[in-house]
């Protein structure tokens, strides 16, 4: 199975990238997202080590029942032959209404096909007032016409 766009990895093949893993993320769908990443792909999310695609679902399935309303924005910071970093922001609500801004930044390395092996995410959280919130597209993709995060100022 390939994944394209595969390594090595241009300007624009980074960017398509990242804009299909915002776009699977954006879907909320663990299965789906799990398909992006080999059998055996290796992650640290914040303090959380892990390794398999079976883990992977798992770890969503927890994630998106708690960070309920889940938007996503992605953008490449640097690339280089099979490996992308990324900075990305998300905005969530937990189960009492209480809204967040996630900020964070991942460095990904993918194997030939073009499947993500390893995944490194470090996020921090920043309470915000749901006045304060920018996505407001309807949930699963971001639309097209809709700022990024530095038209946004994020």
């Amino acid at each position: 199975m390939t994944r394209p766009p595969l390594p090595p990895f241009t300007a624009e093949t980074a960017a398509q990238k990242a804009r299909l893993a915002e776009d699977a993320w954006n879907s909320r769908d663990p299965k789906r997202v799990a398909l992006a990443y080999t059998a055996d792909s290796q992650w640290r999310n914040r303090a959380e080590f892990f390794r398999g695609r079976e883990a992977i679902e798992s770890f969503l399935t927890r994630k998106w029942q708690r960070e309920l309303d889940y938007r996503l924005i992605k953008e490449v910071w640097a690339f280089s032959g099979n490996r992308i970093a990324v900075r990305f922001v998300y905005e969530w609500h937990d189960d009492s209404g209480n809204w967040y801004r996630s900020h964070g930044n991942e460095q990904w390395e993918f194997d030939d096909e073009g499947l993500m092996r390893r995944r490194e995410a470090s996020i921090n959280d920043v309470r915000i007032a749901e006045a304060e919130r920018k996505y407001h597209w309807p949930l699963g993709r971001r639309p097209d016409e809709h700022p990024g995060l530095t038209e946004l100022g994020l």
